[in-house]
């Protein structure tokens, strides 16, 4: 098929999610391998978002594709009632690396219905149905974990799920209280334990975060933040439900975001990472003071793909891929280097506001301003507004570099098997587009 049909028949036969269709105009990938793919005429491009952060191991790793081959080979479908292999195993694995005692797992497609089906059942475990969640959070497109998402891509289509209520997130650079830290002593946190107080405790059934917050400017939250949300949780006893569809699979450098704080919660949501994109599934780990009392009970969720074994032996390859490949300890290394780098973009360029990240999971802030921190683009802009971040993804692509700009973030998260070669490559191709941004700040 050629180029033209491809583009023809996209555009007349496919809806793009998050997209003014008529605006569209998609490139055509032909191939992909590692940590670049190519387009229609063959021009490579540097992935340094992992697609939609999801592509951890990078493209088409040769274990896992033949995983899948040999996996298609044997069984394709059998129904989530049924006992298989590869389900069986891949809960044993994951086991291995859920930290304290998460070691059971309900399968699911992806993100989205693994928080649905977490918040199902932290209300089931709880008997109660209220959800604490953050406005700067994105956790999932389907009509629930729309409901639990803070960001602007929730109010078009409420009213959602209810049962939603929203605190303010642990955003040092733009601070909610207009206090310092570690001065502050984490006033972001204890404000979370004061809406519970009133909404009232015997209402609240859990307290649902990512652990490093992603799409919404990736914001690492200081030390101790999630330590005292743990207390908090336990004192009021609603749940800890940590989403980790973003964070977990090695992106920190860590299996799952959370373990930097030696925190155990009660849940953990995942996706993207488990599978590395190459076929969806999600999960959700469980506590034992869970499952002892949910074991019990009718649960009163499903999937017709739950636990899909083409998608279990997918994972069970990936994880081992992250071992053998050393893809934890790559991430930490040329995190380092991103760090160095991103410091010395801040201080050379004047659009840079801040920088933060953790592992290979970054994002620079673009201000108008630096010392009024006036945001380069607006938080919820659309339409002509956006225009400056197109812009600047548009000379990022002609720089041979594929990266995620949203509102005023440019975000770094690139496959954890990069290269440092490899990565300075792509550091400088934004670094060069860092002047245009730079023509547009004060």
């Amino acid at each position: 098929m050629s180029v033209s049909d491809v583009k023809k028949y996209d555009r007349e036969y496919v809806i793009h999610s998050w997209s003014v269709q008529t605006a569209l105009d998609p490139l055509v990938i032909s191939r992909t391998q590692g940590v670049y793919m190519f387009d229609e005429n063959g021009k490579r491009y540097l992935d340094m978002t992992s697609q939609l952060m999801n592509q951890n191991i990078g493209h088409q790793h040769p274990k896992v594709v033949e995983a899948i081959k040999k996996q298609a080979e044997r069984v394709c479908f059998v129904a989530p009632g049924l006992a298989y292999e590869s389900r069986s195993f891949l809960g044993k694995a994951l086991a291995e690396i859920t930290p304290g005692d998460l070691k059971k797992f309900f399968f699911t497609l992806g993100g989205a219905d693994a928080n649905e089906n977490a918040v199902k059942m932290a209300r089931a475990y709880t008997k109660k149905w209220k959800i604490v969640t953050r406005y700067r959070s994105y956790h999932g497109a389907t009509y629930g974990a729309i409901a639990l998402t803070g960001d602007p891509r929730r109010p078009p289509v409420e009213p959602a799920m209810p049962g939603v209520v929203r605190v303010f997130d642990p955003y040092c650079y733009r601070c909610s209280f207009g206090l310092t830290y570690p001065s502050c002593d984490l006033r972001c946190a204890q404000s979370v334990e004061e809406v519970i107080q009133y909404e009232t405790p015997e209402t609240v059934a859990a307290v649902l975060v990512e652990s490093v917050v992603g799409s919404n400017g990736l914001i690492v939250p200081p030390d101790g933040y999630m330590q005292r949300l743990r207390e908090i949780c336990t004192r009021s006893g609603a749940l800890l439900i940590a989403d980790e569809v973003m964070s977990g699979f090695g992106r920190t450098g860590k299996w799952f975001a959370i373990d930097h704080w030696n925190v155990v919660p009660d849940m953990i949501t995942m996706a993207k990472g488990l599978t590395s994109g190459y076929v969806p599934l999600g999960a959700v780990a469980l506590s034992k003071k869970i499952t002892d009392v949910l074991d019990k009970q009718m649960l009163w969720a499903g999937l017709t793909y739950n636990a899909h074994p083409l998608a279990c032996a997918t994972a069970i390859a990936t994880l081992q891929v992250y071992r053998e490949d050393k893809m934890l300890e790559n991430t930490t290394t040329m995190g380092e280097v991103v760090r160095q780098e991103l410091e010395a973009m801040k201080a050379r360029h004047r659009s840079v506001g801040d920088t933060r990240g953790i592992g290979l999971f970054w994002a620079i802030e673009l201000v108008k301003d630096k010392k009024t921190r006036e945001p380069l683009i607006r938080w919820n802009a659309m339409g002509p507004e956006a225009a400056v971040s197109r812009e600047i993804n548009k000379r990022l692509l002609e720089g041979g570099v594929y990266t995620t700009v949203r509102w005023n973030f440019l975000f770094i998260a690139p496959p954890l098997c990069i290269k440092e070669d490899e990565l300075r490559e792509g550091l400088r191709v934004i670094d060069k587009v860092l002047d245009y941004a730079d023509s547009l700040a004060i």
